[in-house]
């Protein structure tokens, strides 16, 4: 008895320590608080692992805005690649997945270059702070798992 008593004290103790700048999402996070992060500033991938393969260095020396009208740019002295942004949630209970009724997703979307075509998905929010968001796309179709981080310039 006293070991579980121990063991739910440690866990409620590791719950109360995560600092409020760095949330681990959770389907009830406010949608507008995170659209007004991304929206507050540049940012530059500091991480993008694509199935089996760390392939960040595509991405060195870009600058990417989330605007708050939905595009997307990414910009590397004097070329710019544009796209667009969202994050959007449907809570339908008439859902025949097995995952949660309420799913958020960090969509990104770009047409070209091929690099860049990548980072186009519905990507799940690990935790964002600030200054940092991860995110993470495991595929339907191979399985494999891509994880991506932005950090603020």
């Amino acid at each position: 008895m006293k070991r579980i008593a121990l063991l739910m004290l440690a866990v409620l103790t590791m719950s109360t320590t995560c600092s409020d700048d760095d949330e681990t999402f959770n389907n009830t996070t406010d949608i507008n608080e995170i659209k007004e992060t991304a929206s507050s500033g540049a940012w530059r991938i500091t991480y993008y692992f694509d199935t089996d393969q760390d392939e960040t260095s595509n991405f060195n020396g870009y600058q990417f805005n989330f605007n708050t009208n939905g595009t997307l740019t990414a910009t590397k002295n004097t070329e710019t690649v544009n796209g667009t942004w969202s994050i959007t949630s449907s809570n339908s209970s008439s859902s025949s997945s097995s995952s949660s009724s309420d799913d958020t997703d960090f969509n990104i979307s770009f047409s070209t270059p091929a690099n860049f075509q990548e980072l186009t998905d519905d990507w799940d929010i690990i935790r964002y702070s600030s200054t940092k968001i991860e995110l993470i796309d495991v595929s339907g179709g191979n399985g494999g798992t891509d994880y991506l981080t932005f950090e603020k310039i």
